[in-house]
């Protein structure tokens, strides 16, 4: 028998709409051409906790579901995918998110702020597909 933190699982994905809000608000008030610094940043953490999301839910679900253990943020995503937690076409827009966690904790000093991250304007479909792959696979693994 399995145990499936599913409140947190629930609490973490519960954000999905907040954050999926919050990018389309960004995305239709981004002004090309002439950066605001606080819609910048504000994009920064946007991403930011929407990776956490990510990877939060996946370790959820490899602890859980006792899959293989993670060897860094990308393999969770890896998996989740091997697992079939999530369709594969979702497998390299979710890898690209995680993928920024290096820079947006570690290199922020020297970020690009002057564009929008084409991720952020995935970030609603994307997340929604997320959250809804894994209640699948939650309902499917516990059924």
């Amino acid at each position: 028998m399995y145990y499936v933190n599913q409140e947190q699982i629930g609490e973490r994905l519960d954000l999905i709409p907040v954050l999926s809000g919050a990018s389309e608000r960004l995305c239709g008030e981004w002004r090309e051409g002439r950066p605001d610094l606080l819609q910048a940043l504000a994009q920064e953490r946007l991403l930011h906790l929407a990776l956490e999301l990510v990877t939060d839910v996946g370790s959820l679900l490899i602890d859980g579901f006792l899959m293989r253990d993670a060897s860094s943020y990308e393999d969770i995503v890896e998996i989740l995918r091997t697992e079939g937690v999530f369709p594969e076409e979702l497998f390299e827009p979710l890898q690209a998110l995680v993928r920024l966690r290096k820079p947006l904790v570690q290199e922020y000093a020297g970020l690009e702020r002057d564009s929008l991250y084409p991720l952020t304007r995935q970030l609603p479909g994307l997340l929604s597909a997320f959250g809804q792959s894994v209640r699948q696979f939650i309902a499917k693994e516990l059924a």
